[in-house]
């Protein structure tokens, strides 16, 4: 990012970042790891009908990240936090909305039972994490904002569309494991 970019960006963006976290889930199944992903509802006032990961906002009684990621996301889907286990996180994601987002990556145990809520979920889906990880899915993508073009990567799934803040952390997670 040049000096120019990340001036517009300082100019775009809130003084303060508000802190979340969300739950990137890689559920253990069988055939293999798969990650799980959320349609936000369709009536939403912001990102209505996004593929995301379960998270949000942190709240003062949070502990931390891990605690809020959890909460939200049993909020969101119903997920037992007993079937989830922090693998631990990758870097945290600055989002134009004005959020700090903590990414905590964790190993779900199959068996558990979802229980959307329809105020801010439309829809739970999971996909192979070999799909996600393969860098012949990041198909890259110009963005502009504030008159400057920012390279993104968004990840097509069948009939889904996987983009800004969620396949930012989904080839993250594929530059990390790939340094290793």
């Amino acid at each position: 990012m040049s000096g120019e970019q990340i001036a517009t960006l300082r100019q775009h963006l809130p003084a303060q970042l508000a802190r979340a976290a969300v739950l990137v889930p890689l559920v253990e199944r069988p055939e293999g790891l798969t990650v799980l992903l959320t349609q936000r509802a369709s009536h939403l006032k912001h990102h209505a009908g996004q593929i995301s990961f379960p998270g949000g906002r942190m709240e003062a009684d949070d502990a931390g990240p891990w605690e809020a990621a959890l909460r939200e996301t049993r909020e969101e889907i119903g997920l037992d936090p007993g079937f989830v286990s922090l693998a631990g996180y990758l870097h945290d994601h600055m989002v134009l909305t004005g959020y700090l987002i903590t990414p905590a990556v964790a190993f779900v145990r199959p068996g558990f039972a979802l229980q959307l809520d329809c105020t801010e979920v439309d829809d739970v889906f999971e996909v192979p994490l070999e799909f996600v990880l393969d860098p012949a899915h990041h198909v890259p993508r110009t963005r502009t904002f504030g008159g400057h073009d920012f390279l993104t990567h968004d990840i097509p799934f069948g009939e889904r569309h996987i983009w800004g803040a969620t396949a930012g952390m989904l080839v993250a997670l594929w530059r990390m494991l790939r340094e290793d």
